[in-house]
């Protein structure tokens, strides 16, 4: 599908109450056009994988070309250059959350990045690491343990950081890496009573929000029903 029909679709499916509703959302509504995620996604089915494609959506200009971006785009044809370029443009959550989590997070490079970027001093590049941690932690089924211990030192760090979007991407991270298994969740809880005790507004909201999740009886069961699978396959 080439660019000027994939932007002709995108402004026939614009919603201008959505438009609105964004703006009350935090999120940075001036080029956007108010297309859901839901409806995004199922473009984006239509479109296909298509990278050179996804860098001339990149560069469109329209907050929901570059969401669409990350759906479309090769995890396997990103390279470095390209990342480091598209972070400069991120200046909306929700766009830094969608490509970090449809397209970075799947590239060679993710580990990477997730340390680089979350010592950054730019709030959507700070963000962008610790959500590559957050979603690391989730899409990432066969990893070792030590790939996400090897993030608490960060988080831990970077809990004093009290900007909004910021904040909450620790929070983020520091949860779902807490929900992998029982031992990351056990390291996980011991980390949030430690960044408790830094004792700024940030850090404990970050902690007390984690340890509330983390501890929780919901949480606790699966992880309990998880390892308890995992040891029936292995014997």
């Amino acid at each position: 599908m080439r660019l000027k029909d994939v932007i002709t679709r995108l402004k026939a499916l614009s919603n201008l109450e959505n438009k609105e509703r964004m703006a009350r959302f935090g999120i940075k509504a001036d080029t956007a056009l108010g297309i859901t995620i839901y409806t995004l996604r199922s473009f984006a089915k239509e479109v296909g994988k298509d990278h050179e494609l996804a860098k001339q959506l990149w560069d469109s200009g329209f907050h929901e070309a570059k969401i669409l971006t990350s759906m479309v785009g090769e995890p396997k044809k990103v390279t470095e250059d390209l990342m480091e370029n598209w972070i400069k443009d991120f200046d909306s959550w929700d766009v830094c959350d969608q490509v970090c989590s449809n397209l970075f997070d799947r590239t060679s490079f993710a580990y990477k990045k997730a340390i680089k970027w979350s010592t950054r001093s730019e709030e959507f590049v700070k963000r962008a690491g610790f959500v590559l941690i957050a979603t690391l932690s989730v899409h990432d089924k066969t990893a070792e343990d030590q790939k996400f211990t090897q993030f608490f030192f960060i988080i831990t760090k970077e809990a004093m950081d009290n900007r909004n979007f910021v904040k909450k991407a620790v929070n983020w991270a520091l949860r779902q890496i807490g929900k992998r298994n029982l031992l990351l969740n056990d390291k996980a809880i011991k980390i949030a009573q430690e960044i408790q005790k830094i004792n700024t507004k940030s850090s404990r909201w970050i902690a007390s929000d984690a340890l509330r999740e983390l501890t929780s009886e919901k949480v606790q069961m699966r992880l309990k029903k998880k390892k308890r699978m995992n040891l029936a396959s292995q014997s």
